[in-house]
């Protein structure tokens, strides 16, 4: 019977052997002697025995058994041979009583070579084991700054508290990720539950991942499996069953394949013009009546301690009055965490309705989840630059009113010196911030923008700029009823403390979602087209009518007349705030004359304009409740422009 195996398993070596070939790759086991000879060694750690993850073990730490093997590990040599013979018994022996000697091994790059136990692991591998027991010993190399290195390193300090080697992340970023999603800190050591916990979800969704035929995708498992914790919480994850996480991998595959091919994004930026009438539902697939839709809004904190919010109720009340009698609607507040949020899309299930929006970045992962459950039902989440296919999100293009807003300081001002307020980092915040400087910029060429940051830890940055001596500020967009102020928009604050309101951008959410909602009803919406291929984003503007600029009625007429034009323009797109040439704070160019940036540039924007001052900060800077936004959807920050 062992021989038979080891007949099949030289197939398997003989068609790796074969494919690596033809793909021009080199068909034996990889010797780690040769990879050191031009590599760099910084320390060398012995990690004592371990459970070394089979998938991890790649060659030899000698060349002197590479021939023996292809390289799947799988055996070359033929069955009658001393080495077929020993390999068969091994096979024997572990099928009656289990190989428990462990191999002698060193790790170098998450990777492993064996020194000794070459064949034991062949078997393993053949029978398709999960782990081996190992004695390891660690090479780690000098840092640099490839990509490889830096994950590398980042894995380093995950497996100083983690003490595994169950996941290998290709993304930068992954392992601080899985550690948020586990409610872990970065400097946290793991017990021997939370150990044995990890392993058990990493084992379990090799498994299943197996079975789905993950390996036809180019998505690792590691990064598969980050993707479905983030979705379905670890708390959750990590109490399944193989069969249970099968069952919910298969629900949600449509996310994992739109992971495989690069998260793909679909910034959907004007919408398209739909007649919502009897014979377009008739001919049009997927095409709905308003009467037949029962519509929720789902809140953080509530409308009167939420500008936010109070600005999305608004948005409610108008399709309640645009749609009078056809359309009914529900609101939800209070809903600040992933648990609030559940409970909240439940009711609003539970209550018929089958169009829900989530109305703050921070419920979108349990958006998904909740879509994923209830596939009958459409779920939008107010948010930009997601990349999930089981929901749409929207969002609106605020940095075409903070270029007017720019404009119209820059007219209005005496000097050369403007403020700005901004709150967090995230998509869409740095554009704001350079739509402004650049629209004031283009009124007076040598205006600085001064630059501060309301969420900082024991910061004030209406003082700050106060201290400055800045009169004309940019600061928060909306008001909360409860806490009215008038410290918004952009206003000119005086010496004795007095205050005047120039301007102010309008988020109108009630027409972005009759927009939505048309779609929807036409069986046009983007999404019936899109779903398992890209992420539906929403991004609208001022050609949609979501956005606009109120401006005071004491405004001088000139400047009035400018800003009319310049909205105009932008409305039917014949004028870009992007349009080159842009320089940057070190003086890149961002955008060459004659060009303008494009949606995913001005979406994931990094870098703040070359007449900015100020900086984005760290995320340790920012108070708890704002980091958990920054983390979720917070820019990267541009090495070159993070000390400006």
């Amino acid at each position: 019977m062992a021989t038979n195996d080891y007949i099949a398993a030289l197939k398997q070596g003989r068609k790796g052997y074969q494919s690596a070939l033809t793909k021009g790759e080199y068909p034996y086991l990889p010797a780690l002697d040769d990879i050191l000879s031009y590599t760099e060694v910084a320390s060398i750690e012995n990690l004592g025995l371990i459970d070394i993850p089979l998938s991890k073990i790649i060659g030899t730490k000698t060349a002197g058994r590479t021939n023996a093997f292809a390289n799947n590990f799988m055996p070359l040599l033929p069955e009658e041979s001393e080495f077929g013979m020993k390999w068969a018994s091994l096979y024997d022996h572990q099928v009656s009583d289990g190989i428990r000697d462990p191999i002698v091994a060193y790790e170098f790059m998450n990777q492993f070579y064996v020194q000794e136990g070459n064949k034991r692991v062949s078997v393993m591998k053949y029978l398709e084991t999960y782990s081996i027991p190992g004695t390891v010993t660690r090479l780690v190399p000098r840092k640099s700054d490839d990509k490889e290195s830096r994950l590398y390193y980042e894995f380093l300090e995950f497996y100083e508290v983690s003490q595994s080697y169950d996941v290998w992340f290709t993304k930068e970023g992954s392992y601080k990720k899985m550690l948020k999603l586990m409610g872990k800190k970065e400097d946290e050591p793991w017990d021997d539950e939370d150990k044995l916990n990890f392993h058990t979800a990493c084992y379990n969704f090799a498994e299943v991942y197996k079975k789905a035929h993950g390996a036809k995708l180019e998505l690792t498992v590691s990064d598969a499996f980050l993707v479905y914790v983030e979705i379905y919480g670890y708390d959750k994850v990590k109490g399944q069953t193989e069969h249970e996480m099968y069952q919910a991998l298969q629900k949600m595959w449509t996310e994992i394949t739109l992971a495989d091919k690069g998260s793909q994004v679909e910034l959907v930026q004007n919408p398209e013009e739909t007649k919502s009438t009897l014979l377009n539902r008739l001919i049009s697939p997927g095409a709905v009546s308003p009467e037949s839709l029962k519509i929720a809004f789902i809140y953080t904190k509530t409308t009167d301690t939420s500008s936010w919010a109070y600005a999305h109720e608004l948005g409610r009340m108008y399709i309640e009055q645009v749609y009078e009698g056809k359309i009914k609607t529900l609101a939800f507040d209070r809903a600040d965490s992933d648990a609030e949020v559940e409970s909240a899309i439940n009711q609003a299930i539970d209550a018929g309705c089958n169009l829900i929006f989530t109305t703050a970045t921070q419920m979108v992962n349990q958006s998904v989840r909740s879509a994923i459950l209830h596939p009958k039902v459409k779920i939008y989440n107010c948010s930009i630059k997601m990349s999930y296919s089981s929901i749409c999100t929207y969002y609106a293009r605020m940095y075409e009113s903070k270029f007017l807003m720019g404009a119209i300081a820059a007219a209005l001002s005496r000097t050369d010196r403007l403020g700005y307020v901004a709150d967090y980092p995230i998509y869409g915040t740095i554009a704001n911030i350079n739509a402004f400087a650049l629209g004031a910029k283009m009124i007076k060429p040598y205006v600085e923008i001064y630059l501060e940051w309301s969420k900082l830890k024991g910061v004030d940055a209406r003082e700050r700029l106060k201290q400055e001596g800045i009169v004309f500020v940019s600061d928060s967009d909306m008001i909360t009823p409860e806490h009215a102020s008038r410290e918004y928009g952009l206003y000119e604050k005086r010496d004795d403390g007095s205050l005047e309101n120039l301007a102010t951008p309008i988020w109108h959410w009630g027409k972005l979602y009759e927009r939505i909602i048309k779609n929807i009803c036409s069986g046009n919406a983007e999404a019936n087209a899109q779903k398992g291929k890209k992420a539906v984003n929403y991004w609208w503007g001022m050609s949609a009518d979501v956005i606009d600029v109120i401006c005071s009625e004491d405004m001088p007429h000139g400047t009035h007349r400018l800003i009319e034009f310049l909205k105009s323009s932008i409305r039917a797109g014949v004028f870009h705030p992007f349009d080159g040439p842009i320089y940057c704070q070190d003086g890149i160019v961002r955008c060459e004359k004659g060009k303008s940036l494009d949606a995913e540039e001005i979406v994931t924007m990094d870098w703040l304009a070359e007449n900015v001052k100020g900086r984005i900060p760290e995320l340790e800077e920012f108070t708890e409740d704002a980091q958990e936004l920054v983390q979720l959807q917070g820019i990267k920050i541009d090495e070159n422009n993070a000390d400006k």
